[in-house]
């Protein structure tokens, strides 16, 4: 049986791809991917909202929200990061604010001020401002661009500045495929 030339080199062609071993040109890039999702802190984040503390949902009576902050539980809240927030609109005065933090603090891992989502947010900054640039000098760099979670465009700008210095490149996306951002000249 006599092959044609066309099915004769493909045959030989499919033999040498098999023989050749494969090379991972994304890996021998020197390329470092970096993805940002990693940094989000594993730890239980809380929100303590004041609006079960407000009379009608409206109103905080000093004596009343003291004594039901004696009588809150507050051990629901060790080791916890803890969001202090109010999610009806309502004139909370500072002082309460600062007195749910008095109680939070000798229990919970860290207070704040916000929604749980800005602390998120805050946590996985912090996380990211412990990256030392300089253990990118001259490093071609890639930010991962898409995961399971949505990261916030902050920790995009954060993670830029801290590469800026050192990086020879910055790109946004994934090794094959890729946006660049920086090249140092």
């Amino acid at each position: 049986m006599r092959l044609s030339k066309t099915k004769s080199y493909l045959l030989q062609l499919t033999l040498h791809l098999i023989m050749e071993p494969f090379i991972n040109k994304v890996a021998e890039s020197g390329i470092i991917s970096l993805d940002l999702e990693t940094y989000f802190s594993t730890d239980t984040i809380l929100q303590f909202d004041l609006k079960s503390y407000l009379f009608m949902e409206l109103i905080l009576k000093e004596k009343d929200f003291r004594a039901a902050l004696l009588a809150t539980d507050w051990e629901q809240y060790k080791n916890s990061h803890v969001a202090i927030t109010c999610s009806v609109d309502a004139i909370i005065p500072m002082w309460a604010n600062m007195l749910v933090a008095v109680y939070l603090t000798p229990i919970a891992k860290s207070v704040f001020f916000g929604t749980e989502k800005q602390l998120l947010e805050q946590l996985l900054l912090q996380n990211i401002a412990s990256i030392q640039g300089a253990d990118y000098k001259d490093k071609r760099v890639v930010v991962k661009g898409c995961g399971e979670r949505p990261v916030p465009e902050s920790a995009y700008i954060k993670i830029t500045n801290i590469l800026y210095p050192f990086a020879k490149s910055i790109m946004y996306g994934e090794p094959c495929s890729t946006v660049p951002i920086f090249k140092r000249k």
